[in-house]
Protein backbone atom coordinates (compact mmCIF):
# COMPACT_ATOMS: atom_id res chain seq x y z
CA UNK A 1 0.00 0.00 0.00
CA UNK A 2 1.30 3.49 -0.91
CA UNK A 3 2.04 6.27 1.57
CA UNK A 4 -0.38 8.19 -0.51
CA UNK A 5 -3.18 5.97 -0.43
CA UNK A 6 -2.64 6.06 3.87
CA UNK A 7 -2.89 9.56 3.71
CA UNK A 8 -6.27 9.50 0.65
CA UNK A 9 -7.66 7.16 3.10
CA UNK A 10 -8.73 8.58 6.80
CA UNK A 11 -10.30 11.72 4.65
CA UNK A 12 -12.60 8.96 2.75
CA UNK A 13 -13.48 7.31 5.99
CA UNK A 14 -13.91 10.83 8.28
CA UNK A 15 -16.21 12.24 5.40
CA UNK A 16 -19.27 10.05 5.71
CA UNK A 17 -19.35 10.32 9.40
CA UNK A 18 -18.91 14.40 9.65
CA UNK A 19 -21.90 14.58 7.50
CA UNK A 20 -24.06 12.32 9.56
CA UNK A 21 -22.72 13.68 12.66
CA UNK A 22 -23.51 17.49 11.64
CA UNK A 23 -27.02 16.72 9.63
CA UNK A 24 -25.50 19.15 7.05
CA UNK A 25 -25.53 19.34 3.13
CA UNK A 26 -22.33 17.53 0.94
CA UNK A 27 -20.56 20.44 0.37
CA UNK A 28 -18.72 20.48 -3.25
CA UNK A 29 -16.26 23.06 -4.40
CA UNK A 30 -16.73 23.20 -8.27
CA UNK A 31 -13.13 24.70 -9.89
CA UNK A 32 -13.92 25.95 -13.27
CA UNK A 33 -11.61 26.67 -16.02
CA UNK A 34 -13.91 29.22 -17.59
CA UNK A 35 -16.28 31.98 -17.08
CA UNK A 36 -19.20 32.33 -14.34
CA UNK A 37 -22.40 33.49 -15.86
CA UNK A 38 -22.50 31.80 -19.54
CA UNK A 39 -24.96 29.15 -20.88
CA UNK A 40 -21.76 26.86 -20.50
CA UNK A 41 -21.84 27.67 -16.65
CA UNK A 42 -25.74 27.20 -16.04
CA UNK A 43 -25.68 24.21 -18.21
CA UNK A 44 -22.91 22.61 -15.89
CA UNK A 45 -24.44 23.68 -12.99
CA UNK A 46 -28.15 22.32 -13.82
CA UNK A 47 -26.34 18.64 -15.13
CA UNK A 48 -24.83 18.22 -11.61
CA UNK A 49 -27.79 19.10 -9.58
CA UNK A 50 -29.99 16.97 -11.85
CA UNK A 51 -27.52 13.92 -11.42
CA UNK A 52 -27.86 14.22 -7.85
CA UNK A 53 -30.92 14.66 -6.97
CA UNK A 54 -31.36 11.75 -8.96
CA UNK A 55 -29.00 9.96 -6.40
CA UNK A 56 -31.08 11.35 -3.68
CA UNK A 57 -29.15 14.49 -2.82
CA UNK A 58 -32.08 17.44 -3.66
CA UNK A 59 -30.77 21.21 -3.01
CA UNK A 60 -31.08 20.51 0.77
CA UNK A 61 -28.73 17.53 0.80
CA UNK A 62 -25.94 19.03 -1.55
CA UNK A 63 -24.35 22.73 -2.32
CA UNK A 64 -22.65 23.59 -5.46
CA UNK A 65 -19.67 26.23 -4.15
CA UNK A 66 -18.72 26.86 -7.86
CA UNK A 67 -15.15 29.07 -8.35
CA UNK A 68 -14.22 30.46 -12.11
CA UNK A 69 -10.60 31.06 -13.30
CA UNK A 70 -12.46 33.16 -15.93
CA UNK A 71 -10.05 32.18 -18.26
CA UNK A 72 -7.05 33.09 -16.14
CA UNK A 73 -5.67 29.78 -15.78
CA UNK A 74 -2.39 31.06 -13.90
CA UNK A 75 -5.77 31.78 -11.56
CA UNK A 76 -6.45 28.41 -10.57
CA UNK A 77 -3.90 27.37 -8.00
CA UNK A 78 -5.15 30.02 -5.47
CA UNK A 79 -9.04 29.19 -6.18
CA UNK A 80 -8.18 25.34 -5.64
CA UNK A 81 -6.25 26.33 -2.47
CA UNK A 82 -9.40 28.79 -1.23
CA UNK A 83 -11.63 25.98 -1.54
CA UNK A 84 -9.22 23.90 0.32
CA UNK A 85 -9.36 26.81 3.09
CA UNK A 86 -13.15 26.56 2.97
CA UNK A 87 -13.69 23.53 4.18
CA UNK A 88 -15.63 21.71 1.48
CA UNK A 89 -15.80 18.15 1.30
CA UNK A 90 -14.85 17.16 -2.15
CA UNK A 91 -13.80 19.55 -5.08
CA UNK A 92 -15.03 18.98 -8.68
CA UNK A 93 -12.55 19.34 -11.15
CA UNK A 94 -13.52 20.68 -14.70
CA UNK A 95 -10.22 20.11 -16.77
CA UNK A 96 -6.72 19.63 -17.08
CA UNK A 97 -5.54 23.04 -15.14
CA UNK A 98 -8.53 22.60 -12.58
CA UNK A 99 -7.46 19.32 -11.88
CA UNK A 100 -3.36 19.63 -11.61
CA UNK A 101 -4.38 22.99 -9.51
CA UNK A 102 -7.23 21.19 -6.92
CA UNK A 103 -4.98 18.10 -6.46
CA UNK A 104 -1.78 19.68 -5.70
CA UNK A 105 -4.16 22.23 -2.95
CA UNK A 106 -4.79 19.04 -1.43
CA UNK A 107 -3.49 15.83 -0.31
CA UNK A 108 -6.87 14.62 1.91
CA UNK A 109 -9.86 16.10 0.30
CA UNK A 110 -11.26 13.60 -2.32
CA UNK A 111 -10.75 15.38 -5.74
CA UNK A 112 -12.92 14.14 -8.93
CA UNK A 113 -12.11 15.41 -12.15
CA UNK A 114 -13.83 15.79 -15.61
CA UNK A 115 -12.14 17.15 -19.29
CA UNK A 116 -8.85 15.44 -18.37
CA UNK A 117 -7.72 13.88 -21.62
CA UNK A 118 -5.06 11.68 -19.94
CA UNK A 119 -5.40 11.63 -16.15
CA UNK A 120 -1.90 9.33 -15.78
CA UNK A 121 0.36 11.71 -18.23
CA UNK A 122 -0.43 14.48 -16.29
CA UNK A 123 0.52 12.38 -12.56
CA UNK A 124 -3.17 12.67 -11.39
CA UNK A 125 -3.52 9.11 -10.82
CA UNK A 126 -1.20 6.21 -10.76
CA UNK A 127 -3.27 4.37 -13.34
CA UNK A 128 -6.63 4.37 -14.40
CA UNK A 129 -7.84 1.25 -11.99
CA UNK A 130 -6.11 2.29 -9.15
CA UNK A 131 -5.89 5.62 -9.01
CA UNK A 132 -3.81 5.48 -5.37
CA UNK A 133 -4.34 8.78 -3.88
CA UNK A 134 -7.19 11.53 -2.89
CA UNK A 135 -7.90 11.64 -6.86
CA UNK A 136 -9.70 10.20 -9.31
CA UNK A 137 -13.00 10.62 -11.73
CA UNK A 138 -14.54 10.21 -14.87
CA UNK A 139 -12.75 11.12 -18.29
CA UNK A 140 -13.60 11.20 -22.33
CA UNK A 141 -10.54 9.58 -23.15
CA UNK A 142 -10.73 8.19 -26.73
CA UNK A 143 -7.62 7.00 -27.73
CA UNK A 144 -9.08 6.42 -31.26
CA UNK A 145 -10.02 9.86 -31.58
CA UNK A 146 -7.49 11.37 -32.67
CA UNK A 147 -6.98 8.84 -35.51
CA UNK A 148 -11.06 8.80 -36.65
CA UNK A 149 -11.51 12.47 -36.68
CA UNK A 150 -8.70 12.88 -39.06
CA UNK A 151 -10.10 10.19 -41.51
CA UNK A 152 -13.31 11.77 -40.93
CA UNK A 153 -11.77 14.84 -41.73
CA UNK A 154 -10.75 13.73 -45.36
CA UNK A 155 -13.79 12.47 -46.46
CA UNK A 156 -15.57 15.58 -45.85
CA UNK A 157 -13.07 17.18 -47.80
CA UNK A 158 -10.82 15.00 -50.00
CA UNK A 159 -8.43 17.86 -50.85
CA UNK A 160 -7.48 19.12 -47.63
CA UNK A 161 -3.97 18.37 -47.34
CA UNK A 162 -2.44 20.76 -44.71
CA UNK A 163 -4.53 21.01 -41.19
CA UNK A 164 -4.05 22.88 -38.37
CA UNK A 165 -4.31 21.79 -34.52
CA UNK A 166 -5.53 24.69 -31.86
CA UNK A 167 -4.19 23.71 -28.51
CA UNK A 168 -3.29 25.74 -25.24
CA UNK A 169 -0.37 26.75 -24.30
CA UNK A 170 -1.43 26.25 -20.71
CA UNK A 171 -2.53 22.59 -20.44
CA UNK A 172 0.10 20.56 -18.61
CA UNK A 173 2.24 17.57 -20.01
CA UNK A 174 4.12 19.64 -22.01
CA UNK A 175 7.44 17.68 -24.02
CA UNK A 176 10.63 19.47 -24.25
CA UNK A 177 8.97 20.70 -27.71
CA UNK A 178 5.62 21.94 -25.63
CA UNK A 179 3.75 19.26 -26.46
CA UNK A 180 0.66 18.22 -24.42
CA UNK A 181 -0.24 14.44 -24.61
CA UNK A 182 -3.18 15.74 -26.85
CA UNK A 183 -1.09 17.81 -29.18
CA UNK A 184 1.36 14.64 -29.90
CA UNK A 185 -1.99 12.18 -30.59
CA UNK A 186 -3.13 14.64 -33.27
CA UNK A 187 0.02 15.26 -34.75
CA UNK A 188 0.85 11.69 -34.99
CA UNK A 189 -3.03 10.91 -36.50
CA UNK A 190 -2.22 13.40 -39.27
CA UNK A 191 0.98 12.11 -40.28
CA UNK A 192 -1.13 7.90 -40.38
CA UNK A 193 -3.63 10.39 -42.97
CA UNK A 194 -0.91 11.86 -44.88
CA UNK A 195 -1.82 15.39 -43.75
CA UNK A 196 0.43 17.70 -42.87
CA UNK A 197 -0.25 19.57 -39.68
CA UNK A 198 0.86 22.16 -36.86
CA UNK A 199 -0.43 22.67 -33.18
CA UNK A 200 -0.97 26.09 -32.51
CA UNK A 201 -0.82 27.01 -28.89
CA UNK A 202 -3.37 29.39 -28.35
CA UNK A 203 -2.15 31.63 -24.81
CA UNK A 204 -5.36 32.71 -23.11
CA UNK A 205 -7.39 33.97 -21.93
CA UNK A 206 -7.56 36.51 -24.70
CA UNK A 207 -5.38 35.00 -27.41
CA UNK A 208 -4.97 37.53 -30.97
CA UNK A 209 -7.08 35.06 -32.79
CA UNK A 210 -7.20 37.11 -35.65
CA UNK A 211 -3.14 36.85 -35.95
CA UNK A 212 -3.15 33.56 -35.99
CA UNK A 213 -5.90 32.50 -38.71
CA UNK A 214 -4.30 35.50 -41.19
CA UNK A 215 -0.94 33.81 -40.49
CA UNK A 216 -2.22 29.85 -41.15
CA UNK A 217 -4.06 31.72 -44.24
CA UNK A 218 -0.61 32.61 -45.30
CA UNK A 219 0.84 29.35 -44.39
CA UNK A 220 -1.95 27.67 -47.22
CA UNK A 221 -4.04 25.79 -43.74
CA UNK A 222 -6.90 24.32 -45.42
CA UNK A 223 -8.73 23.29 -42.28
CA UNK A 224 -8.44 23.50 -38.30
CA UNK A 225 -8.89 20.73 -35.93
CA UNK A 226 -10.22 22.33 -32.41
CA UNK A 227 -9.35 20.58 -29.53
CA UNK A 228 -11.03 19.92 -26.43
CA UNK A 229 -8.62 22.65 -24.04
CA UNK A 230 -9.47 25.00 -22.51
CA UNK A 231 -8.87 28.29 -24.55
CA UNK A 232 -9.74 26.93 -27.42
CA UNK A 233 -13.48 25.65 -25.62
CA UNK A 234 -14.01 29.46 -23.98
CA UNK A 235 -13.44 30.87 -27.50
CA UNK A 236 -15.07 28.25 -29.79
CA UNK A 237 -18.03 30.38 -31.44
CA UNK A 238 -15.22 33.17 -32.62
CA UNK A 239 -12.74 30.13 -34.02
CA UNK A 240 -15.75 28.61 -36.33
CA UNK A 241 -16.12 32.25 -37.62
CA UNK A 242 -13.01 32.90 -38.46
CA UNK A 243 -12.19 29.53 -39.95
CA UNK A 244 -15.73 30.15 -42.29
CA UNK A 245 -14.46 33.60 -42.92
CA UNK A 246 -11.02 32.15 -44.25
CA UNK A 247 -12.35 29.36 -45.85
CA UNK A 248 -11.17 26.81 -43.76
CA UNK A 249 -13.31 23.16 -42.67
CA UNK A 250 -13.25 23.21 -39.15
CA UNK A 251 -13.78 20.45 -36.83
CA UNK A 252 -15.14 20.48 -33.40
CA UNK A 253 -14.85 18.43 -30.59
CA UNK A 254 -17.69 16.14 -29.27
CA UNK A 255 -20.84 18.64 -27.56
CA UNK A 256 -19.55 21.39 -29.12
CA UNK A 257 -21.97 21.75 -31.69
CA UNK A 258 -22.94 25.21 -31.01
CA UNK A 259 -19.43 26.43 -31.57
CA UNK A 260 -20.98 26.62 -35.17
CA UNK A 261 -18.26 24.68 -36.94
CA UNK A 262 -18.35 22.01 -40.14
CA UNK A 263 -18.16 19.12 -38.26
CA UNK A 264 -18.46 18.09 -34.40
CA UNK A 265 -17.29 14.69 -33.50
CA UNK A 266 -15.73 12.61 -30.89
CA UNK A 267 -17.21 12.24 -27.12
CA UNK A 268 -18.11 14.94 -24.98
CA UNK A 269 -17.45 16.12 -21.76
CA UNK A 270 -21.49 16.66 -20.77
CA UNK A 271 -21.50 12.54 -20.36
CA UNK A 272 -18.48 13.21 -17.88
CA UNK A 273 -20.33 15.63 -15.77
CA UNK A 274 -23.30 13.47 -15.56
CA UNK A 275 -21.09 10.65 -13.83
CA UNK A 276 -19.65 12.72 -11.64
CA UNK A 277 -22.36 12.74 -8.96
CA UNK A 278 -21.98 8.49 -8.60
CA UNK A 279 -18.18 8.93 -7.73
CA UNK A 280 -19.06 11.58 -5.15
CA UNK A 281 -21.67 9.61 -4.06
CA UNK A 282 -19.20 6.06 -3.59
CA UNK A 283 -17.25 8.25 -1.90
CA UNK A 284 -20.03 9.78 0.77
CA UNK A 285 -20.75 5.77 0.99
CA UNK A 286 -17.31 4.87 2.31
CA UNK A 287 -14.95 3.76 -0.82
CA UNK A 288 -11.84 5.57 -0.93
CA UNK A 289 -10.97 7.69 -4.05
CA UNK A 290 -7.99 5.77 -3.98
CA UNK A 291 -9.77 2.82 -5.20
CA UNK A 292 -11.97 3.99 -7.14
CA UNK A 293 -11.32 3.43 -10.99
CA UNK A 294 -10.97 6.74 -13.15
CA UNK A 295 -14.65 5.78 -15.24
CA UNK A 296 -14.23 6.27 -19.21
CA UNK A 297 -17.05 7.49 -21.13
CA UNK A 298 -16.93 6.49 -25.00
CA UNK A 299 -19.87 7.09 -26.72
CA UNK A 300 -18.80 9.26 -29.99
CA UNK A 301 -21.10 11.52 -31.56
CA UNK A 302 -21.70 13.24 -35.34
CA UNK A 303 -22.95 16.33 -35.82
CA UNK A 304 -22.41 17.74 -39.60
CA UNK A 305 -23.39 21.39 -39.94
CA UNK A 306 -24.60 21.96 -44.20
CA UNK A 307 -25.05 25.43 -43.78
CA UNK A 308 -21.57 26.04 -42.55
CA UNK A 309 -20.51 23.91 -44.78
CA UNK A 310 -22.07 25.31 -48.05
CA UNK A 311 -20.60 29.09 -46.49
CA UNK A 312 -17.00 28.16 -47.41
CA UNK A 313 -17.68 25.72 -50.94
CA UNK A 314 -18.13 22.52 -49.38
CA UNK A 315 -20.36 19.85 -50.17
CA UNK A 316 -20.29 17.40 -47.93
CA UNK A 317 -20.73 13.55 -49.13
CA UNK A 318 -24.21 12.50 -48.63
CA UNK A 319 -22.99 8.91 -46.92
CA UNK A 320 -21.40 10.96 -44.22
CA UNK A 321 -24.59 13.28 -43.54
CA UNK A 322 -26.15 10.20 -43.17
CA UNK A 323 -24.79 8.45 -40.47
CA UNK A 324 -24.51 12.06 -38.72
CA UNK A 325 -26.47 11.47 -35.16
CA UNK A 326 -27.65 15.29 -35.92
CA UNK A 327 -27.84 17.51 -38.95
CA UNK A 328 -28.17 21.41 -39.02
CA UNK A 329 -28.64 22.95 -41.52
Amino acid sequence: MSRRYLVALPAALWLPAALAQQARPLTVGVLVNGAAGTPLAARVRDLLQDAFTALGYGPERVALKFSHADGKLERLPALARELAAAGVDMIFALGGPASRAAADATSTIPVVFSIVTDPVALRLVDSMQAPGRNVTGVTNLDRGQATAQMQLLKEAAPLVSRVAVLSDADIPGSDKDGHAPIDRDNLQAAQGAGLAATVIKLKGPTPDLDAAFAALAKEGTQAIIALEVPVVLFHRERIARLASSHRMVSLFPGGTSDAGGVLTFGTTVMDTWKRMPAIADRIVKGTPPATIPVETVMRRELVVNTKAASEIGLTLPQQLIARADKRLD
